[in-house]
């Protein structure tokens, strides 16, 4: 059965409120344990003060924050999915699902020709919102993940070689945290998301995807990378920038590593900060027009992470 266009532009328009309004449970227990351990007295203060004003956003159904980001969706397609007009048609739904949000949440309109500075006032535009695709064996249903991420800092690549191996790899982590911290170039305690390998748009994609799309407290399979995740967490909370840069011990509330292989001759890193308000909402629209609220966008499952040959 085909999934109508319009089901879709109507969850995804439901989707973008909650991620603007309703912090992800998961990401909300992990800023509650780093204020419970953060030592820093302005540190903790900040922490206590965002959690009050999530509860406040939920309850007056507004959003958390007054920069309500670039929202930008990740689509799974279940392999056996169809949709009535196709994939022109969700992407058309998605568009429309945007602009209708932007207009009823309300979201800021933040998305402006990048030369002209001429805003639609509706965060649609060239090439906006992304649309970023992947598939899964079987199923008729497609997920749907909203992502609302501010696009100026908290990212930084970095090209690396086999010999500066993982303390290489440290070093770049911690001198991207110091230099976010220290210059406001990013809003922590935040997820990082760090992608290993590939070319460097793979680094960078990778990154990204780990820190928006992950849940706090998942753990990558690949034991080397689970491993590192241990250590750069452990790493980033030791460097003494706590919330918004102030002092503490509460920069980082998880690190998610993503591994892709790359050349043999290089190793590329992308890092990627979600901010202190991790914006995301996932649904499940299955084939008989059910759809499923979920927590977690299952994003990296192990078909996306296969490795030899099927």
């Amino acid at each position: 059965m085909a999934i109508p266009a319009k089901l879709i532009e109507d969850t995804a328009r439901e989707l973008t409120a909650q991620a603007a309004i309703d912090i992800p449970a998961d990401f909300r227990s992990g800023i509650e344990r780093a204020r419970d351990r953060e030592t820093g007295h302005l540190s903790r203060f900040v922490l206590t003060q965002m959690l009050e004003n999530w509860e406040i956003a939920t309850a007056d159904r507004r959003p958390m924050c007054a920069d309500t980001g670039l929202p930008r969706y990740y689509v799974t397609l279940g392999n056996e999915a169809q949709v009535q007009g196709g994939l022109v048609a969700l992407e058309r739904a998605l568009r429309r699902a945007t602009a209708e949000a932007t207009a009823s949440v309300p979201l800021r309109p933040n998305r402006v020709h990048p030369l002209t500075r001429a805003d639609h006032d509706n965060n649609v535009g060239f090439h906006a919102p992304e649309v970023t695709y992947r598939v899964e064996p079987g199923g008729d249903w497609i997920d749907v993940t909203t992502v609302h991420k501010g696009g100026l800092f908290g990212t930084d690549w970095r090209m690396l070689f086999p010999g500066d191996g993982i303390p290489g790899i440290k070093r770049f982590f911690v001198d991207t945290l110091v230099a976010a911290g220290k210059r406001g170039l990013a809003c922590q305690p935040a997820i990082v998301g760090v992608g290993i390998g590939g070319a460097k748009d793979t680094a960078l994609r990778l990154g990204k995807e780990a820190a928006c799309l992950r849940v706090v407290g998942s753990r990558n399979p690949d034991p080397a990378a689970a491993a590192l995740e241990d250590e750069l967490t452990a790493l980033g909370n030791h460097i003494g920038v706590g919330a918004m840069g102030f002092a503490g011990t509460a920069m980082v509330v998880a690190t998610h590593v993503e591994l892709a292989h790359t050349h043999t001759g290089g190793m590329p890193v992308g890092i990627h900060q979600f901010c202190l308000s991790s914006r995301r909402a996932t649904a499940r629209i299955h084939g008989d027009g059910r759809v499923e609220p979920r927590d977690d966008p299952a994003w990296f499952t192990e078909y996306y992470r296969r490795e030899g040959i099927e």
